[in-house]
């Protein structure tokens, strides 16, 4: 490298570390820089945060805090019920500033943490502003019931001598109805509605918007000892509400809709209101397989001449009814919640579900009902509708009298007492009820009762219980000559004579092989009517006699857990000491019948199916209520006390002199035999010609 080369290099450098020396950073400069890399790495930290925590920083927009500025102001309006209190979020309007917190259940968020852009702590922040959002939402959706989305959980209690019923101001619905004068197996009194179980709301709605009650609190208003006034003040002299009267000394109460300036609210031409009620309809009695079976949706159709029906009681069901309606019920076997609009319900969609074995409820409920229905309505009407709930037991005198609060319209409403087809239900109505309810005004034991009820009913059916057993008697004399006939003409072919014979005979002796039936079969509709009634008989419930502690169930002597198979279902796990008597009753009843009875024509194997029955009837009375089965064992036992008794007093020989005197007279022949003996002697001569012309081919 030579002299001028190395002279360029040093001057270059020199030049170099002289610009760098004039450049370089003051100490201000350095301070800043440092400043500026510690603010990027301080987001480069909150941005990681972020990440870490799995979301991206939220915030409340100035629309929103415009829009929640504007709520809370109509709000604070009321100084009741300022500001806004929904799911952990509670703000107010200070100064034209919005102050309050939002409380997330482990941590509790100032707002003015919320409206930062900025935060240590992206979930929770991002968690406030969400319900801030979801409160904000709520208000501006529910319009002038906004202010009512917050306020006190207030009950007000009513009572009468029968019912206690708890209005709850959250939602202004009957929540809890207790009946005073009944216990339910596992519960000091039976409750019809109890919280949590049942709920019930009216949805108003304007061209934007619904409403449902059950958002709101309403503020209570005690009028005077069964009356409470539930209302909402919308603002602006505008007031909706329900009034609730529990009517004195029965289970009825009366609900009103009252309003005032709603036409402020609700537009005029909005002309209907819906209604929901859903109930999860808990277990009242130890048995649940009659309870279960006994439960369904009830309702009447509208109109003078409206049909009550229901929903399927085994199973589920759903049904849309399209027809207006008088009156909606859930009931159960001994229970009912009726609604009855003094107006009407324009058409329904009722569900019905059973809960399932593997269901966790299973033990503790009955059904799952869900009903939706649409209400008249007007805005500009005081009150724009009115209902009755009645809430109490299915017995037929209480349910008949309330009638009268229906005077232009039969409400029905002992329809939903289950007592047989329109026969039976005649019998039951019309002579065994009325009878049943005039002994318990004096005769306390319903043992006895049912007891004296037995003796009247086998007391009036005794001139057709001796007339069957003078039937048999004159059968077991005529025995012999009707066997003489059968061996005087054996065989098919002379089964035509044979049986001509045996009517002439009948016809002389004044006796019909009918005779024994036809006032048994005249007796049945009593003793069907009864089967229909014990089971629905409310007053049985709880009522103990001998050894069974409730007559309104069965009398279980023994238990078991092991299933049998294909009986279970009807049979159940246990015996029923009244039912065993009763078959064991029967039993010897058929004994003593089949003595009584000739058996020359009895068909081979009916002597053993007689015996079969008794023993089918414990299997399928065994689950029923012992009162039946306590009926029918004493008015097997009066039967067989009857027979004797008839055996005592008629005398066979003189049944025998009647035959021959009625023998001896000419008798002339109903219109009825002597057509039957024509078509006999028809027939007869026909398979005569028949059988000369198989002859006469038979020799070709």
């Amino acid at each position: 490298m030579d002299k001028n080369t190395l002279t360029g290099l040093l001057l270059m450098a020199a030049v170099i570390f002289g610009f760098m020396w004039f450049n370089a950073p003051s100490e201000a400069e350095l301070a800043e820089k440092q400043r500026i890399q510690d603010s990027i790495a301080q987001a480069d930290l909150t941005a990681a945060q972020a990440a870490q925590n799995g979301a991206v920083v939220d915030v409340l927009t100035a629309e929103e805090i415009a829009q929640l500025k504007e709520v809370l102001a109509k709000s604070c309006a009321d100084s009741a019920q300022a500001g806004i209190d929904n799911n952990g979020v509670k703000l107010s309007l200070a100064g034209g500033e919005i102050t309050g917190t939002v409380n997330l259940g482990d941590t509790q968020v100032d707002f003015n943490e919320v409206k930062s852009d900025s935060t240590n702590n992206a979930a929770v922040h991002n968690r406030a502003v969400a319900a801030v959002k979801k409160a904000l939402e709520v208000y501006t959706k529910n319009g002038s019931f906004a202010a009512c989305l917050s306020g006190t959980e207030q009950v007000i209690k009513l009572q009468n001598d029968s019912l206690a019923v708890e209005i709850n101001g959250k939602g202004g619905v009957i929540s809890r109805a207790s009946l005073l004068a009944y216990k339910a197996f596992n519960a000091p009194n039976v409750e019809v509605f109890t919280p949590g179980e049942n709920d019930y709301s009216f949805t108003l709605s304007n061209n934007t918007q619904r409403f449902d009650t059950r958002n709101f609190y309403f503020t209570p208003k005690q009028l005077n000892d069964s009356t409470v006034l539930m209302q909402l003040d919308l603002g602006g002299g505008s007031t909706w509400g329900l009034k609730y009267t529990l009517v004195p000394g029965s289970y009825m109460v009366r609900m009103e809709m009252v309003q005032e300036n709603m036409n402020k609210v609700i537009p005029l031409n909005i002309n209907s209101v819906d209604l929901s009620w859903h109930q999860k309809m808990a277990r009242h009695e130890e048995g649940k397989m009659f309870e279960e079976r006994n439960s369904a949706i009830y309702y009447k159709y509208y109109g003078e001449s409206g049909d009550v029906e229901y929903t399927k009681e085994s199973g589920d069901d759903e049904q849309e009814i399209k027809d207006k309606l008088k009156w909606i019920s859930t009931k159960n076997q001994f229970f009912s919640a009726v609604l009855i609009s003094d107006s009407c319900f324009t058409g329904a969609q009722l569900v019905s579900k059973e809960f399932g074995k593997d269901h966790a409820d299973h033990n503790k409920y009955l059904k799952d009902m869900t009903i939706h229905t649409v209400v008249p309505y007007a805005s500009d009407k005081a009150n724009p509708a009115s209902f009755y709930f009645y809430l109490g037991p299915n017995r037929y005198p209480t349910l008949s009298d309330y009638d009268k609060y229906s005077p232009k319209e039969d409400l029905q409403l002992t329809r939903l007492i289950p007592l047989g087809w329109k026969l039976f239900r005649w019998i039951n109505t019309g002579i065994i009820i009325p009878v049943f309810t005039w002994l318990g005004k004096f005769i306390n034991g319903y043992g006895i009762i049912i007891l004296i009820l037995t003796l009247i009913i086998k007391l009036v059916l005794s001139p057709l219980t001796f007339k069957s057993y003078m039937s048999q008697a004159k059968m077991r004399v005529l025995a012999p000559e009707i066997a003489e006939i059968n061996n005087r003409y054996p065989g098919e072919e002379n089964a035509m004579k044979r049986q001509q014979k045996t009517m002439e005979l009948y016809s002389m002796a004044g006796a019909s092989p009918f005779g024994g039936c036809l006032p048994m079969l005249l007796q049945m509709p009593i003793l069907i009517a009864m089967f229909t009634f014990f089971p629905s008989c409310i007053e049985l419930r709880g009522q103990s006699f001998l050894w069974a502690a409730d007559l309104s169930a069965p009398d279980k002597i023994v238990e078991w857990t092991a299933q049998i198979p294909f009986i279970t279902n009807y049979f159940g796990n246990h015996i029923s000491l009244f039912c065993l008597l009763m078959t064991v009753t029967n039993i010897g009843y058929t004994y003593l019948t089949m003595q009584s009875q000739s058996q020359q024509n009895a068909m081979p194997g009916m002597k053993w199916m007689m015996y079969l029955m008794p023993l089918m009837f414990l299997v399928f009375f065994n689950n029923y209520a012992s009162g039946l089965s306590y009926y029918y064992f004493i008015s097997l036992l009066i039967t067989i006390v009857q027979t004797y008794s008839c055996r005592l007093f008629v005398n066979e020989d003189k049944v025998r002199a009647k035959i021959a005197e009625n023998k001896a007279k000419p008798r002339k022949k109903s219109g009825f035999m002597a057509r039957l003996e024509e078509a006999q002697r028809q027939q007869q001569q026909a398979l005569k010609e028949q059988q000369k012309r198989n002859g006469g081919k038979r020799r070709k």
